[in-house]
């Protein structure tokens, strides 16, 4: 008789509070259809109908990847498109079906502010508005700037469904709700840069430079982003900066060297191993501004812009790290360094060609089709690894473990870990099939076409005359013999505290 009378009870406020909130909604949705709206009639419809399949977000993303500075915008753009996939797939597979919500009437709705082509699925939950949090929540997880752009478009795109009379508030109000569900969960696969730990690397001393003066700052005039140079100095007043070509950038950095507290460099990773060599050599401490187009060794410090680095070389903050080498070195020097990767094989090649076709077509498009044409006409590498002989595709080398699965390169945690991230890419047949299966293997796996293990120093021999060697974006011809291992602790880095 209890658990009846319990049962009945609970039916009973359930109906309620439904009654209760079709009354709001009705209540709400009658207030927005019969108020006006001063220059939103040519505007929400509009920007209603743009968003139709994700068409104004995938934009969007595109106009960021394109336009944004650095990685970060890049991040932003992924994790917001990625998000709102999410958001889309659980909305049309799971939601719309679970609840058959009719749509509301449009009697009151003003024939002006109507879509030309009503919308044929239920009504409940909005899916503009689920992609629309989602998109916005994912590129604010990742850049609170591009967050900031994004959301009054996306708030603006929820109420449009209100005010166009697709949707009721509820709907609305869910859908959004949902839409952050999607960004916090791909959040939970992915976590986003400022969820990582922060690299261990040992605590460095440094001079703290607070308006910059002595340290002398080389920029490469073809880098990326060298038009960061005004920022720098105006960060920096005290500081000297020097802009230089590409041809001329070694020898600057030597006479920088001469006469500095610490030495500093805004370029890409190809300018930053020059440098890094060079403070190394003369016990300097390095401030890495990010000025190329990939930057893969500032952002594995945790530095995303000239403001990151300036905050720690004027509280005096910084790590050490290792230096990759191998030798001998390009054209007949004893030792060559790398701060990120070493490769034979197929990348050396991919690199040349991007870099060759990134001036004209960008750095993203260019590496697409280098991947393409090599991937077509390469050929595998012969060579002896500590005296067996395998025919390769690639060979990659890191300066300490990446975190990215497969043979390319992805988040370091520990730069000081004295280790080489070592994976190869064996020789035969469907060499893009082979690194697509490397790619999605696991941690220091083997397998028929793919091996990754983490060594201390790897032995190469047997290299034929004119096989191209690749270091931190650079290009050579390698040596027949090669000895590949780490400097450990060889530099000091500027790094902000906050990031320790």
């Amino acid at each position: 008789m209890s658990d009846a009378y319990t049962v009945q009870t609970a039916d009973s406020l359930r109906g309620r509070v439904s009654t209760l909130l079709s009354g709001w909604d009705r209540e709400v949705f009658h207030r927005v259809a019969t108020r006006h709206w001063p220059g939103a009639d040519p505007v929400l419809p509009r920007l209603s109908r743009s968003a139709n399949h994700g068409l104004l977000w995938f934009g969007a993303a595109a106009g960021m990847a394109v336009l944004g500075r650095g990685q970060r915008s890049r991040r932003a753009a992924l994790r917001g498109a990625a998000s709102l996939a999410l958001a889309s797939a659980t909305v049309n597979t799971i939601a719309k079906r679970s609840v058959r919500r009719n749509r509301p009437l449009l009697d009151a709705v003003p024939a002006i502010r109507r879509l030309k082509r009503q919308p044929l699925t239920t009504s409940f939950p909005s899916g503009h508005a689920a992609s629309a949090a989602a998109f916005a929540t994912g590129v604010a997880l990742e850049s609170r700037g591009w967050g900031a752009a994004v959301a009054p478009v996306a708030a603006a795109v929820a109420l449009s469904r209100v005010y166009t009379g697709v949707h009721y508030p509820s709907d609305v109000l869910a859908g959004a709700a949902l839409g952050v569900g999607a960004a916090l969960a791909v959040r939970g696969m992915v976590p986003t840069r400022s969820q990582l730990p922060a690299p261990g690397r040992p605590y460095a001393e440094a001079p703290a430079l607070a308006d910059g003066t002595g340290l002398v700052v080389v920029v490469n005039r073809s880098s990326g982003t060298a038009g960061s140079a005004p920022l720098l100095k105006d960060a920096m007043p005290g500081a000297e900066v020097l802009e230089c070509e590409p041809g001329d950038v070694e020898a600057e950095l030597e006479r920088a060297a001469a006469r500095c507290l610490a030495l500093g460099v805004l370029g890409g990773d190809g300018t930053v191993n020059r440098a890094a060599v060079v403070a190394a050599r003369h016990d300097l401490p390095l401030a890495v501004f990010p000025g190329g187009t990939f930057n893969h060794f500032a952002y594995d410090l945790g530095i995303e812009a000239v403001a990151d680095t300036c905050r720690a070389v004027a509280a005096g903050d910084a790590v050490r790290v290792d230096l990759g080498r191998f030798r001998p070195g390009p054209d007949g020097t004893k030792q060559g360094h790398f701060l990120n990767t070493f490769s034979l094989g197929v990348y050396p090649e991919l690199v040349r060609l991007r870099e060759r076709w990134s001036p004209r077509i960008g750095g993203w498009p260019a590496g697409v089709l280098a991947a393409l044409r090599v991937l077509r006409a390469g050929r595998p590498l012969e060579a002896e690894l500590h005296g067996e002989r395998r025919s390769l595709w690639l060979l990659f080398a890191g300066n300490g473990m990446y975190q990215r699965m497969g043979p390319t390169p992805g988040h370091r945690l520990d730069l000081a870990d004295g280790l080489l991230d070592v994976r190869v890419v064996h020789g035969g047949r469907l060499p893009g099939l082979r690194l697509l299966a490397a790619a999605l293997a696991g941690p220091l796996s083997r397998s028929p076409v793919h091996a990754a293990e983490k060594m201390r120093r790897l032995r190469i021999s047997g290299l034929a005359p004119g096989t191209p060697l690749a270091f931190d974006g650079e290009v050579v011809e390698a040596p027949p013999e090669l000895t590949v291992d780490t400097a450990d602790e060889a530099l000091v880095v500027y790094r902000p505290k906050a990031l320790l």
